[in-house]
């Protein structure tokens, strides 16, 4: 296991999936570590796991900055560890382009794209003032081609935040500032997730299995040690990187 005694991490997203795997695995590690979501019902069990846990909209950039800086202010410095990790569909199913509306679209460009933006401009001005930092997003493999689910926006925003991650790196690696990105296989981690697999004929869930070269589905605690190695001194000169934690496709 790794160490991050006494690090402070903030993992956007955490109530569920890979947030929820991520906050745990580095409260484990020694870190103290802050998560928000939207989810309020689901923030008392990250609490009793000793995670400082917000009800946090992040479609609201501000407020998605002012919680950022109060992880700050509790911490008595810079966030260590950035992983931003809130995304997902919004609760969106497939639908032709034409029938697409501005603000389906609208809504997940902000969560996926907006909030990740929002917490990196917060978090910078700290880590450039300690010299160090490590951001850590989550993106997808609909970052590297076109998505299983089947929504346009989705799609467009995992591209958009790894265009974002490999711009940042790039911005603030002078600072001592690494910015990589761990873009997931197709795992069962979440509500919408067990609805897209629902959704697949029993024909198309072996396809996919099948398609994976390690011939199973990951787990989101696999994501999780990802996020670790990227945000570890074992990847002290990886910067402006996406691992795809997918089993081999």
């Amino acid at each position: 296991m790794l160490d991050f005694t006494g690090k402070t991490v903030a993992v956007s997203g955490a109530a569920i999936g890979f947030g929820r795997a991520i906050a745990l695995m580095f409260q484990a590690a020694g870190a103290r570590v802050h998560g928000c979501d939207i989810r309020e019902d689901a923030l008392p069990a990250l609490a009793e796991a000793g995670i400082a846990a917000s009800r946090v909209d992040l479609t609201d950039r501000a407020a998605g900055a002012a919680w950022l800086h109060g992880v700050e202010r509790d911490s008595g410095g810079a966030v260590d560890v950035l992983v931003c990790n809130a995304g997902g569909v919004a609760g969106q199913s497939p639908k032709p382009l034409e029938e697409v509306t501005d603000e389906e679209f609208d809504r997940i460009i902000a969560i996926n794209l907006g909030a990740a933006l929002a917490l990196c401009r917060a978090a910078a001005p700290g880590m450039k003032r300690a010299g160090q930092g490590a951001i850590v997003t989550i993106t997808s493999g609909a970052a590297l081609q076109a998505s299983l689910t089947g929504i346009q926006a989705y799609c467009s925003a995992k591209h958009a935040l790894l265009g974002l991650t490999r711009q940042l790196a790039h911005e603030l690696g002078p600072h001592g500032i690494r910015v990589n990105s761990i873009a997931p296989g197709f795992i069962r981690s979440n509500e919408a997730t067990e609805k897209q697999w629902a959704s697949y004929s029993l024909e198309r869930q072996k396809q996919i299995v099948e398609a994976v070269a390690l011939k199973r589905l990951g787990t989101p605690e696999e994501i999780a040690k990802g996020v670790m190695f990227l945000a570890s001194d074992l990847a002290s000169f990886v910067n402006g990187q996406v691992i795809s934690v997918d089993g081999g496709k």
